[in-house]
């Protein structure tokens, strides 16, 4: 648990993003006995919960009784989501960050399901150690070859390709080694322990492969000596065929609306406006998951693999009235923010509050042709100070509080705004010009 401004903050590892029914349901509970009754998804399809222990006994001067409120709630939490399964390894919980395909193994879109890849390097990760002492902010991605999260940014991170295995991402970049998909999760964690091997990272100076001065190289070289050498069981290493360009980020917002499966069944993309998702609304999912399984995305949004065709339509009413978003034209699409104020002592604003503001009073944006990725639905990120945490990879309006108002910053330019009906204005033309 960290503490905020808003009381305890606890967050909770979500590997590939799975969640089963009855753990969301946990997780709702458990946010509404001790925390805000809010769940928050984060751009690693993880979740928090704000305001542990907010709500104990006034604290007296030395601050006791609120450290005790907070610590107690924070207890009683963890014990919780441990009695739901989503606390396997104590000692390994905060480096258990890794991205999935939302929809491997759900469409036609990837080469392979990444699901048992995701199980696999979750259970090696917590086996090993020494990972323990992988910085928080070290993330892994399993991308099934639709090249959805493989450029996110990960510092490991697999891609398959069809000409020549998979290939292994180093700090969102290809490194143009090639290893077999059955050795996927093996070089992944290679990966991980040749970071840990470089002496910025053990005297604490680098959290991410990126941050090492020629850091995908050195690990890659680390990689390479530990994978052809392997004693037990040495990994032959392909010469790639071509090396891959990062591609685009995804379109804003994810998986939005129904995608057919092959066995007639569908998969339910669903926004979560501003990632906010109410214990309401999480008890609603859960209760929709015929297949038993909710899946995060690190669009902040969620996906309900295998329900009927039959009962959809009466799904999708449900989900709208309940405040949840399957219209890829709505103007939710694409629209994240920081914390904000109260919960952020850093914030100039309450910027959660103006985005939804600004986002219900400005138009919709114009649905994607079928079977097209949308276009025009320039994301855009409200953010509380500088730092502008949670923003989305690529291009995106950045609308930066200044304590007199709003900066909006696109492709270089910046336009400041005195007050939020002019921000307003300038965010809904810079959406309806891209």
């Amino acid at each position: 648990m960290h503490a905020a401004a808003d009381g305890g903050l606890a967050r909770i590892r979500v590997p590939g993003g799975r969640l089963t029914a009855p753990q969301l349901r946990g997780l709702a509970g458990a946010a509404s006995a001790w925390g805000t009754g809010v769940i928050e998804l984060t751009s690693r399809a993880n979740v928090q919960v704000r305001g542990l222990g907010a709500g104990s006994a006034p604290a007296g001067r030395d601050g006791t009784a609120e450290t005790s409120g907070r610590t107690g709630a924070a207890d009683r939490f963890a014990a919780r989501m441990a009695e739901a399964g989503l606390l396997p390894s104590p000692t390994h919980e905060r480096v258990r960050n890794v991205l999935a395909s939302p929809l491997t193994g759900c469409d036609a879109g990837g080469t392979l399901d990444a699901g048992p890849l995701v199980s696999e390097l979750d259970r090696r990760l917590c086996a090993r150690a020494a990972l323990a002492g992988l910085p928080g902010r070290f993330l892994f991605a399993l991308d099934d070859g639709r090249g959805d999260v493989a450029w996110l940014g990960p510092d490991a991170g697999i891609l398959p390709t069809r000409a020549d295995g998979a290939a292994l991402i180093l700090a969102g970049a290809d490194s143009g080694l090639r290893v077999p998909v059955t050795s996927a999760v093996t070089a992944l964690l290679a990966a991980a322990e040749a970071f840990l091997a470089e002496p910025a990272v053990r005297e604490g100076r680098a959290w991410r492969i990126g941050e090492l001065p020629g850091g995908a190289g050195r690990v890659a070289a680390r990689v390479r000596a530990t994978l052809e050498t392997g004693a037990a069981d040495p990994v032959r290493l392909r010469p790639p065929a071509e090396r891959l360009r990062a591609g685009p980020p995804s379109a804003a917002g994810g998986p939005i609306g129904a995608v057919e499966q092959p066995d007639g069944r569908v998969a339910l993309g669903v926004a979560v406006p501003l990632g906010r998702l109410t214990s309401a609304q999480a008890e609603l999912l859960a209760a929709l998951a015929s297949g038993g399984e909710v899946r995060l995305t690190p669009w902040r949004g969620v996906v309900l693999p295998g329900l009927a065709r039959a009962g959809l339509a009466r799904t999708l009413t449900r989900l709208a009235d309940a405040g949840l978003v399957t219209d890829a034209g709505s103007p939710w699409i694409g629209v994240t923010a920081c914390t904000g104020r109260p919960g952020c002592a850093k914030s100039l604003a309450d910027v959660r509050a103006d985005a939804a503001r600004a986002t219900v009073s400005g138009p919709g944006i114009a649905p994607p042709v079928a079977d097209s990725p949308r276009t025009g639905t320039l994301p855009v990120h409200w953010a509380g100070c500088e730092r502008r945490c949670g923003r989305p990879r690529g291009r995106v309006a950045d609308v930066v509080a200044t304590g007199d108002g709003y900066r909006v910053d696109l492709d270089g330019r910046s336009l400041a705004c005195a007050d939020i009906e002019e921000t307003t204005a300038v965010v809904t033309a810079a959406r309806g010009e891209t």
